[in-house]
């Protein structure tokens, strides 16, 4: 797991948090709305007729598109948070948990369990390559 995936994590669950409200008030707004001509034949011969209404092709596409990008996503997630739960100490995972799924800042998680920042910006330093060194040999 690469910093960037673990520093997208926050990013990605407000990206889910959009789509499903987007996916909730997906008929709200005029986009749905297509029209089409038809022609009618009850005069004998085909004459053009306009109709408006919902485009349901483009409905089933567009919640078909946000509901794989959240699916999509929650995996991403869920690889980040079983990848944090996996580390074996204590404090690292506890920095990691706030660092990276809660989004506090280095000074924050420092004062909340009594070290310095710097310490805290190690751990995580030195926990990413360690992690990044096995990881390469066990290729």
């Amino acid at each position: 797991m690469t910093r960037e995936q673990l520093k997208s994590y926050i990013s990605m669950k407000e990206e889910i948090q959009e789509l499903n409200y987007k996916l909730g008030h997906i008929m709200e707004d005029d986009t749905m709305i297509g029209s089409s001509t038809v022609l009618d034949y009850r005069s004998g011969f085909p004459v053009p007729q306009g109709v408006v209404g919902i485009d349901w092709d483009r409905y089933d596409r567009i919640k078909s598109q946000y509901r794989n990008k959240i699916c999509i996503l929650e995996k991403k997630c869920r690889a980040v948070e079983e990848y944090i739960e996996s580390i074996s100490d204590s404090t690292t995972r506890r920095i990691f948990r706030m660092y990276f799924l809660e989004g506090k800042k280095q000074r924050e998680i420092g004062r909340l369990i009594h070290m310095d920042r710097s310490v805290v910006s190690r751990k995580i330093n030195d926990f990413l390559k360690v992690a990044h060194k096995t990881h390469k040999t066990h290729l």
